[in-house]
């Protein structure tokens, strides 16, 4: 298998031109059209649909599509740990981290400890990750996710981390302890509510939570960066529900009002989830290792919520 071939196939559907393709390459586009053909020979299938519009990929197309995509970063891969064997690790790495979670909170000191510990490691974080995250960690654009849910998602593997409660944050009003107080889900029905969009799990847990109880949730407004949640909060503008980690966070920070929700009491389930079909390479589980040190941490400081499971 020549893997230049399956780089120029990639380039061409990513483009959806073979002449725009050729552009990019640097290469004639008669030659480019050359190498697609041998590919198809090879293959004994039709990869790509021509059009006057440019290039599609057939089924057969998307299938070699998305392994190519694999094969390639398999031999970064080995190249990178030929060039560094015997030396720290060094390279690329990709995490996804779940808006509102204990992997944001734990954001900066990932890359102050991996950068101390590290520093051949090039960290590339991602808190508003989009898409399937199933075939950004399968294709190699990410190398591993911490996201809320317990799976299963096809092409990953889940390695469940811990379980959080939610929490209500509002506006402090001076006549509670905002560390200690606790509050019914029957209660919150007529609190105004600033929550993510139905995309994100805390949302979905905390909808599901009310319709069991056949409750109407009053959600006055969906917003989807963190810092802006928190200062709408604030400014009274409602209250919010978070977990229990990113709640703490919050009190570091903020004269906020933190009560856990019971009656009943709401649980998240935090994930690290990896490629189920590829290994970590030896700077992603050197990554790896060291954020499972940073819940470690996290979860056995003293002043940790000991209402957390």
């Amino acid at each position: 298998m020549d893997t230049r071939r399956l780089y120029s196939f990639i380039k061409i559907i990513d483009a959806g031109s073979i002449t725009r393709a050729a552009d990019i390459l640097h290469i004639a586009q008669p030659a480019l059209s050359q190498q697609l053909s041998a590919l198809e020979a090879q293959f004994g299938q039709q990869l790509v649909i021509r059009s006057k519009r440019g290039v599609a990929p057939t089924e057969a197309g998307r299938a070699l599509y998305r392994h190519a995509q694999l094969i390639l970063r398999q031999v970064d891969l080995a190249h990178a740990a030929v060039r560094v064997s015997g030396r720290a690790p060094a390279g690329s790495v990709s995490v996804g981290l779940a808006p509102y979670s204990l992997g944001a909170a734990l954001a900066l000191p990932l890359l102050k400890r991996v950068r101390e510990r590290y520093p051949e490691i090039l960290l590339h974080v991602n808190e508003n990750f989009g898409g399937v995250i199933s075939e950004a960690i399968m294709t190699g654009r990410m190398d591993m996710a911490f996201i809320y849910g317990a799976g299963p998602l096809r092409g990953v593997q889940f390695e469940h981390l811990r379980t959080e409660d939610l929490f209500l944050i509002g506006a402090p009003d001076g006549t509670r302890d905002p560390r200690e107080d606790e509050v019914s889900l029957r209660e919150l029905e007529r609190v105004p509510l600033l929550l993510p969009s139905r995309i994100h799990t805390v949302r979905q847990v905390v909808d599901a939570a009310f319709q069991h109880a056949s409750l109407e949730p009053d959600v006055v407004g969906e917003v989807e960066s963190a810092l802006t949640l928190v200062n709408a909060v604030e400014d009274g503008l409602g209250a919010t529900v978070l977990p229990g980690s990113a709640a703490r966070a919050i009190l570091d920070v903020r004269s906020l009002s933190v009560r856990r929700i019971v009656d009943p009491v709401i649980q998240v389930k935090l994930s690290m989830v990896t490629s189920d079909n590829q290994p970590l390479s030896e700077p992603a589980l050197a990554v790896h290792n060291v954020f499972l040190e940073l819940v470690r941490a996290f979860h056995d400081c003293p002043s940790s919520d000991k209402k957390e499971q």
